[in-house]
């Protein structure tokens, strides 16, 4: 028996390879922030609190590396990620979904990663219906050569909520309305900062404008001038003339919660983003749930011809804030987070100091009994208009609309029982209940109740947002509120309700304008954007317009919504309809998705196939979409 061979030890590794491995595995993989990238990134955030960053301020804060650097650079978002404990993958998804945010990537240089370059200036020019119209494509096509410089970058840019002002365009964070050549170029060369500057402040009393225009009417038709100040009601002035009253009766106990609650039924009030909920109802639905309860308040109106909102918060914002705080009080919320969209930056500023006055100094009544308020920021992002979406990012998140149920009212910002309400519904509560909801539901025409708050634009000569009554007429409010139809225009075609409302031919220009009454006609109201028409423009032409627009906007989660939307705006710039092929793309765009977006895309496009057939069949004549007279 032979004895084996002693097996000789193989040395894989020194200990001190083995520690250096350890040390490797435990490096993290990916780009790792350096201290510069931290350090600049904790000079904008602040500096971590104890409990952490709280993960709901990621957008906010994306904000603010987007403001002071015009773009957000790759290692400010690693730099970000790991202050924040946030995945990069996620900070990075988050980031890149809104429009107005610019990633940049780092550029290698040999061993190292330098920035890379962003534009100096971002020039946007609205290409919606109204700024079309206008000559806004010629603004996009003339800007750049007229600039001459490359550091400034000119880009379309959805509606900015300034039709009645059209063509408008935003230099940085600098509204330039009625824009031309030359306007732009003096505001793109200036070196000041956007500042919202106001007059002397108003006492703004939106009772007295029932059944007038609240826009104020130019010298001339076309004067095509605004203000270069705009007076507003200031928490003084709005003190001074009875501001907040309702609100403290509220919190003092002499004034009861459900005569309030009445009020808001019998005024027959409904949501006024679109949706047209019964207000009332709503109040009565969240208040039964179980606390803690939230309240997030839709600002974000990018409804394309939709600026209603803009114009009540430029003139009046403690209106809104006294309409928050009574719906606070009556349904008990204990935070609220209003989500004002990114394109008003006059208006977050004039907000923004205003609440500020209000936290600081409130009434008597009101000391220790405000909610949590805080103002959120949009990013460039329509689909955040839905509520759902609206939720998300304000949770710092992609801005995807949920399914549903469970709704919103039972689970909905951090899975708290939420109310949501638009910024206009709100701004009514105290009229309502002090003038009584007799007061509110005694206008209206044609058998309808209330008034509704039109924001009319397109070949009008007195553009702006009307106060008129529900079921008003396109012709009655053409030529009561808007003076007429510009000269050398005829009314041809009207949109009742924006992008998603639908087209509508001049036949039914006597309709009652409501909710409910356009709906056997293929359209509705939704925020009463009312963009009209001449003979001068297309049907099928603006429909594109606006299906161009639901494809931009899109989140893409659904893919009947991403794909149809981007398929049908191709299929629509064809001389001849595919008549067949729109349709089935409309039925799924329809049945599919799963918000509003994808299933209200297919409303122009069969408008214009059902009201002008002579645009998109054999032997079509059709005019352009900002063509003049």
């Amino acid at each position: 028996m032979t004895t084996a061979s002693p097996i000789k030890p193989v040395v894989l590794a020194t200990p001190d390879q083995l520690r250096e491995r350890i040390r490797q595995k435990s490096k993290l993989k990916g780009r790792q922030a350096d201290d510069m990238s931290r350090a600049e990134v904790l000079a904008l955030i602040g500096a971590r609190p104890v409990e952490g960053y709280r993960r709901d301020l990621l957008i906010e804060n994306l904000h603010l590396l987007n403001d002071a650097y015009c773009c957000l650079h790759e290692r400010h978002l690693v730099a970000l990620a790991k202050e924040m404990n946030i995945p990069m993958a996620e900070v990075y998804e988050v980031a890149t979904f809104y429009h107005h945010f610019e990633v940049v990537k780092g550029i290698k240089q040999g061993d190292e990663t330098v920035d890379g370059t962003a534009p100096a200036l971002t020039i946007r020019v609205c290409d919606g219906l109204s700024c079309e119209l206008a000559g806004a494509q010629d603004l996009l096509k003339r800007l750049p050569a007229i600039l001459g410089n490359p550091d400034m970058r000119v880009i379309p840019a959805p509606c900015l909520g300034r039709c009645e002002q059209a063509p408008a365009v935003v230099v940085h964070q600098r509204t330039v309305p009625y824009a031309t050549l030359e306007s732009v170029k003096k505001e793109a060369n200036s070196t000041a900062a956007g500042v919202f500057n106001s007059s002397a402040a108003i006492n703004f009393t939106t009772s007295d404008y029932t059944e007038k225009s609240i826009s104020p009417h130019p010298d001339h038709a076309s004067a095509r001038v605004v203000p270069a100040t705009t007076a507003f009601t200031d928490y003084a002035t709005y003190l001074a003339n009875g501001g907040y009253a309702l609100a403290s009766s509220i919190a003092n106990g002499s004034l009861e919660v459900e005569p309030i609650i009445k009020a808001m039924e019998d005024s027959g009030l409904r949501g006024l983003g679109g949706a047209g909920f019964p207000s009332g109802r709503k109040w009565r639905i969240v208040r039964d749930q179980p606390a803690p309860k939230l309240m997030a308040v839709n600002i974000d109106e990018g409804e394309p011809g939709t600026f209603k909102d803009r114009t009540y918060l430029e003139r009046d914002p403690h209106r809104f804030l006294e309409g928050l705080l009574v719906a606070a009080q009556v349904v008990g919320i204990d935070a609220c987070y209003i989500y004002l969209r990114d394109e008003y930056h006059d208006c977050r500023r004039l907000l923004t100091a205003e609440l500020a006055k209000l936290q600081a100094n409130p009434p008597a009544a009101l000391v220790g009994k405000l909610p949590l308020i805080e103002l959120r920021r949009g990013a460039g992002a329509y689909i955040c208009g839905e509520e759902s979406a609206m939720i998300e990012s304000i949770e710092g998140k992609r801005g995807e609309p949920r399914m549903r149920p469970p709704y919103i009212a039972q689970v909905g910002l951090f899975g708290r029982p939420t109310l949501e309400h638009n910024f206009e519904t709100l701004y009514w509560v105290r009229d309502i209940v002090q003038l009584g909801p007799q007061w509110f539901s005694g206008f209206g025409r044609n058998g309808r109740k209330g008034l509704r708050s039109f924001s009319v634009s397109g070949r009008v000569k007195y553009p702006g947002v009307k106060l008129a009554p529900a079921g008003i007429t396109v012709q009655e409010l053409v030529d009561e509120y808007c003076d007429g139809m510009l000269d050398g225009h005829e009314l041809y075609a009207y949109l009742p309700g924006g992008a998603s409302g639908g087209i509508l031919p001049a036949s039914l220009k006597n309709v009652p304008l409501d909710f409910d009454t356009l709906q056997p006609h293929g359209s509705f109201i939704g925020s009463a954007a009312v963009i009209v028409l001449s003979q001068h423009d297309s049907a099928r032409q603006a429909a594109l317009n606006m299906m161009r627009f639901f494809a931009h906007e899109s989140c893409g989660q659904c893919t009947p919504c991403r794909v149809g939307t981007a398929k049908a705006a191709t299929l629509m710039k064809a001389d001849i309809w595919d008549n067949q092929t729109l349709e089935d793309l409309n039925i799924v765009m329809t049945d599919a998705s799963i918000c509003g977006l994808g299933q209200a895309a297919p409303n122009p496009v069969r408008c214009v196939q059902k009201y002008f057939p002579h645009e998109i069949g054999p032997n079509n004549s059709f005019g352009k979409v900002g063509a003049t007279a």
